[in-house]
């Protein structure tokens, strides 16, 4: 132990004196005046993949018919010397047609070789390799850039050629120190492997990663393509009130707060549902939101307290609407998103362009666990068979609870491929219009792909004086110790007097979403700022 703490004081003491480096050399520039944070502003015209693009198209058209070299019956000096001229000679038709640019980006590679160098600029769209010669930039210029450090953020201006051995880069006229890094990257060639690091230090983790970076470009597309799907089907984007006096629409124990000027006792929402349902009441016919709502729960793999909801509602319309809806979507997303409606999860493939089955609960429970809860008379039996098979539950649950037991215990971990499992029972659906065939079960289905739930529809209860009854029952289940249960809410039940139409709605959880579309693994994955245990109090 004596040993490892040495060892460790060690490389800290390396470390402290590598910092007192990088901040000697920014006093020195302070001093010769030539502080770069006094620049406000630099004049970017390309990201490195588009001087890729620009210089491709222009080398086709300057080059075109232009034969490749002959080097049959040559030895190695003559094959040599003939690519060699035909490299200057493709070369000099280039340079006469330069395509100027002007990048910016943090310096992540530099290879000095005496009055000429290398370095590595990357940017938001990827990276580039700069050459930079002291006859181009100047002397004064170029001793600047030999005392640079990696991370260090420049402004290349220059024009584009390919190297001898074929790599597009940029021959450096000018170079700009916009911003000195004063801390030390983590290595480049191991990266930044330590989660706990990752998710604290996402800047870090994005500079690092690529492909970490990428899921957040892919994440923003994909919730780009939502807005494009639903404004292309008459939706209209709205906001509603994320502080609520009543945290209603969903299961899950909300995060209390006080609002100091009201001097009242408020709630973070834990759902979208219900504002947005005044809404539908007030006759906008096609609303949805993306946000986040706060749900006082636990951290894993799949649930974040703080995450994004999408809800949408739709009047004149039924669950059957929203299963219509969600499947055309999740194939338009797929396409447009990565090229294909058959995706990859961790190494399964997953079709999304096939129809998505559809089950009932009880069906499900039926094909995959044996059981007919169709035929199960009531609690008591349900309760038996319960225990029959080990399920745990509690004594205030009903059989419909029971049933979404079950489900959960044989069903879930079944459903790979998209499958729309329908006509939940109503006890554990109070927001939820009764099935006209069958009072004991709701209009409702959730989507599950990867054994995951993927969002939760209704075709919403808009019968005001069953809605209260329900209220009251899950009054009566929150005094009996469910602290996930609904509170009866007045305002609400008075939007439904006035009058709410036909409507079908819907949820759905976009870090979900986004984890299944980008193949990742853990909801922090695809949060750029997940929640993180204090590191003040991360050993506790």
């Amino acid at each position: 132990m004596a040993e490892k703490n040495q060892q460790n004081g060690g490389q800290q003491q390396d470390i402290n004196q590598l910092l007192k480096v990088r901040r000697d050399k920014f006093k020195d520039l302070q001093n010769a005046g030539k502080d770069p944070f006094i620049i406000t502003k630099y004049d970017q015209t390309h990201h490195s993949t588009d001087v890729r693009e620009l210089y491709t198209a222009h080398e086709e058209e300057l080059l075109a018919g232009r034969p490749a070299p002959n080097v049959e019956g040559l030895d190695d000096a003559q094959k040599k010397e003939v690519v060699n001229n035909d490299y200057n000679e493709r070369r000099a038709i280039m340079d006469a047609s330069p395509i100027h640019v002007s990048i910016a980006g943090r310096m992540m590679f530099k290879r000095v070789m005496g009055k000429a160098s290398f370095c590595n600029i990357q940017d938001l769209k990827g990276s580039i390799q700069v050459y930079v010669a002291r006859d181009a930039i100047g002397e004064e210029s170029y001793a600047d850039f030999k005392k640079s450090d990696i991370g260090d953020i420049y402004g290349v201006k220059g024009y584009a050629f390919r190297t001898k051995t074929g790599e597009i880069s940029i021959h450096a006229e000018e170079m700009t120190l916009l911003t000195k890094s004063l801390q030390i990257l983590p290595e480049k060639f191991h990266g930044l492997t330590d989660t706990d690091t990752r998710y604290r230090q996402r800047y870090v983790d994005l500079i690092m990663n690529q492909d970490s970076k990428e899921v957040f470009i892919k994440r923003s597309r994909i919730i780009k393509e939502i807005r494009n799907f639903l404004d292309g089907r008459d939706f209209m984007e709205v906001e509603t009130p994320m502080l609520v006096s009543n945290a209603g629409g969903a299961a899950a124990r909300p995060f209390d707060t006080h609002y100091n000027a009201l001097n009242e006792d408020v709630k973070l929402r834990i759902s979208l549902e219900l504002y947005l349902k005044r809404l539908i009441v007030g006759g906008l016919e096609r609303v949805y939101e993306i946000g986040r709502v706060f749900r006082n729960e636990g951290v894993d793999t799949r649930h974040n307290p703080e995450f994004t909801l999408m809800e949408l509602y739709q009047a004149y319309t039924d669950y059957n609407g929203m299963m219509e809806l969600t499947e055309s979507m999740f194939r338009y997303l797929a396409e447009k998103v990565c090229g294909s409606t058959k995706i990859s999860y961790n190494g399964i493939e997953i079709d999304l362009g096939k129809p998505f089955e559809r089950l009932t609960m009880n069906d499900a429970i039926k094909k995959y666990a044996g059981i007919d809860f169709d035929a199960v008379a009531d609690d008591a039996e349900a309760k038996k068979l319960a225990d029959e098979h080990h399920i745990e539950y509690e004594e205030r649950h009903t059989k419909g609870d029971i049933v979404n037991l079950f489900f959960e215990e044989y069903c879930e971990k079944e459903l790979i491929q998209p499958t729309f499992i329908m006509d939940h029972p109503i006890e554990i659906s109070p927001l939820t219009k009764k099935k006209p065939s069958d009072p004991t079960k709701v209009e409702r289905f959730e989507l599950f792909i990867n054994t995951w739930e993927m969002c939760n529809a209704y075709s919403e209860l808009n019968d005001p004086i069953d809605q209260r009854e329900r209220f009251a029952a899950q009054d009566a289940a929150f005094e009996a110790g469910d602290e996930e249960a609904n509170h009866t809410d007045e305002d609400f039940l008075n939007a439904l007097e006035i009058g709410m139409p036909p409507t079908g709605g819907i949820g759905y959880g976009i870090d979900r979403l986004v984890m299944l579309l980008t193949d990742s693994q853990a909801i922090r994955d695809v949060l750029l700022f997940p929640t993180m245990k204090s590191l003040d109090k991360k050993d506790q």
